[in-house]
């Protein structure tokens, strides 16, 4: 059970790092980051994916504890469920932020197409490492190192006729 809930705290952590590495992609181009000083650029981009997958566990982190929690306990071990609960966790947080954002559609909005694609892009991505790292093992039996015992056959009563003899079945 320990090693159960350790293997869920990575798999979190390597999904919040790579939600941050995602929208940070999403704010610096690949090529921005292959045409500036390496140096410089890059480890501007790193300390900001470090900041965006800290802010994406805080907020994600609830969301993702009921997600994970019923994932283990249905042994559900799908990819597919785990990139949908990342997507309807960025969804929630896209409308968390567009809520608290004062005025319509201004030009620093966060109310476009682009923000609304970063965010699901990025749910998904998170839902898939999460996958990759934890999730798929939801599935296998707890302990599926212990010898399993050995069972009977189940034996199959035959019918008999008066004289106590088996009877076949006639046809």
């Amino acid at each position: 059970m320990v090693l159960g809930m350790l293997r869920v705290l990575l798999g979190f952590a390597l999904a919040c790092l790579a939600a941050g590495l995602t929208l940070v992609l999403f704010v610096y181009t690949p090529l921005e980051l292959a045409r500036e000083p390496a140096s410089e650029r890059m480890s501007q981009a790193g300390l900001l994916a470090l900041a965006v997958a800290t802010h994406t566990a805080m907020f994600a982190a609830p969301f993702a504890l009921i997600g994970a929690g019923f994932a283990e306990w249905q042994r559900i071990g799908g990819w597919l469920y785990y990139v949908l609960i990342g997507i309807a966790i960025a969804a929630v947080g896209f409308a968390a932020q567009s809520w608290t954002e004062s005025g319509g559609e201004a030009q620093g909005s966060i109310r476009n197409g682009y923000a609304v694609a970063a965010f699901l892009i990025t749910g998904a991505v998170a839902g898939l490492v999460y996958w990759l790292c934890s999730g798929r093992l939801a599935s296998a039996p707890a302990d599926r190192h212990a010898p399993r015992p050995n069972l009977p056959a189940p034996s199959v009563p035959q019918a008999s006729n008066s004289e106590g003899t088996s009877a076949g079945i006639a046809g």
